[in-house]
């Protein structure tokens, strides 16, 4: 019994290897977090990178690309790796693998950043944009790998706990990281500060995936592969043909997508619209920081036991209201509150959505749920900042803010209306 509540008994030698080993999994996994955090506070793409990129450019629709880039690169390649991942019987080695490529990108950023006075900013620009793609599609087709591991290592009634606590922790540490990137960029001259911030986030990166290296992950010697070429698509057919409550999911995530569009230019809005210091844009990313700490770590124990889809819902009404405030907000202070409910928001759509989504489907589907959500959603956070930056610059940045609060509500009414949690379906309890 943990935390009052009764652990299921092992049934399986897989699922009696994975409480053998959870303990350690569990510390492996979290410092691997925590690694990951702690660089991505000095290579962040809501700030540092988007700073930099503000030096070579003051289009509020290319700005809108980082944000996009990342979670497009992230989401799209993972439907077309689903049935590569779903015919394994050991993730980690992918994992380990593949995950070098959303690192090595951060050296060839700290490159152009080190060499920029050479390149000149057209050049820099090009190729800036060029290592985010790489980066952002090297995360993606890790993706379903490591959530397919995790999913695998880490028993059903901990899934959403843990994808709280690893992604609090990183928060916790990407605000640390944050902070001093803060600094590095008020004190060292441009455009070294961001050379040695991008260093930095290759270093931690590069311990990150050390850790993770460590996972203890037992091979499944039972699971039916099978070899027909089509039968991927297939199910995937099946699944949206079918599976309503998941068609509805998908739904919630591309509205989700959408309704963050104003999320990208908080950063460039404050700089441009009350002249605050770089070393104050290291402490707004260090609240949004914190703040999505306490969000995954209350989300993920509490989506454990009321149900996900709460949180869900809890997420898009800080997003609705986050868009309102910044909308707003008579000057720079409220803006703490704007990224504070931003991360709670992002805590939703990321954590929540991630422990939502393996809870659809058999061990054998999980890759292909995982795929179709991320993959089928990718348009969205595409075409989302893309929509908000195109506003921004015809309209203002008060024009994006407001379109971001509404689809924000949109979103809560839909989830409240037709969504439910596919854990308590499955449980009979909804």
């Amino acid at each position: 019994m943990r935390g009052g509540k009764i652990e299921p008994m092992p049934t399986t030698p897989i699922e009696a290897d994975v409480h053998k080993h959870l303990r350690y999994n569990i510390l492996v996994n979290l410092l691997d977090g925590a690694y990951f955090g702690l660089g991505m506070g000095f290579g962040s793409f809501t700030t540092i990178v988007t700073l930099f990129v503000t030096r070579l450019t003051s289009s509020a629709i290319l700005i809108g690309l980082i944000p996009a880039i990342h979670a497009a690169g992230w989401q799209l390649p993972q439907l077309f790796t689903a049935g590569w991942v779903s015919r394994q019987r050991r993730y980690k080695p992918m994992v380990v693998w593949l995950t070098t490529q959303e690192r090595i990108p951060f050296l060839g950023l700290a490159a152009i950043a080190w060499f920029l006075p050479a390149l000149g900013n057209r050049a820099a620009l090009v190729l800036t944009f060029a290592m985010l793609v790489w980066q952002g599609m090297g995360a993606g087709i890790t993706a379903n790998a490591w959530q397919s591991m995790v999913a695998k290592i880490i028993p059903p009634e901990s899934r959403g706990s843990f994808f709280g606590a690893q992604a609090a922790l990183a928060n916790i540490m990407m605000s640390v990281g944050a902070v001093l990137a803060g600094y590095l960029l008020d004190r060292v001259n441009f455009s070294f500060n961001f050379a040695a911030c991008f260093l930095l986030t290759v270093f931690f990166m590069g311990l990150s995936l050390l850790v993770v290296a460590l996972t203890r992950e037992p091979e499944d010697r039972e699971k039916i592969i099978t070899q027909e070429k089509h039968g991927f698509w297939r199910t995937s057919a099946e699944i949206l043909r079918h599976d309503r409550n998941f068609d509805w999911f998908l739904v919630v995530r591309i509205m989700s997508f959408f309704a963050t569009m104003g999320f990208s230019f908080y950063i460039v809005y404050v700089l441009r619209q009350f002249h605050i210091a770089m070393v104050t844009a290291g402490f707004l990313t260090a609240t949004l920081a914190i703040a999505s700490t306490a969000a995954n770590a209350i989300m993920g124990w509490t989506g454990d036991r009321l149900g996900h889809r709460s949180m869900l819902v809890v997420g898009a009404g800080a997003l609705s209201l986050s868009a309102l405030i910044a909308w707003a907000a008579p000057s720079f202070g409220w803006f703490y509150l704007v990224v504070a409910l931003a991360g709670f928001a992002n805590a939703s759509i990321w954590t929540t959505g991630m422990a939502m989504t393996v809870e659809f489907g058999t061990e054998e589907q999980r890759p292909i749920y995982i795929g179709l959500s991320n993959t089928l959603t990718a348009p969205a956070a595409i075409v989302g900042p893309l929509i908000g930056g195109w506003i921004a610059d015809t309209a203002g940045f008060h024009a994006t803010f407001i379109t971001s609060a509404a689809l924000g509500a949109a979103t809560v009414l839909i989830l409240l209306t037709f969504l439910r949690d596919p854990r308590l379906v499955r449980q009979g309890t909804e």
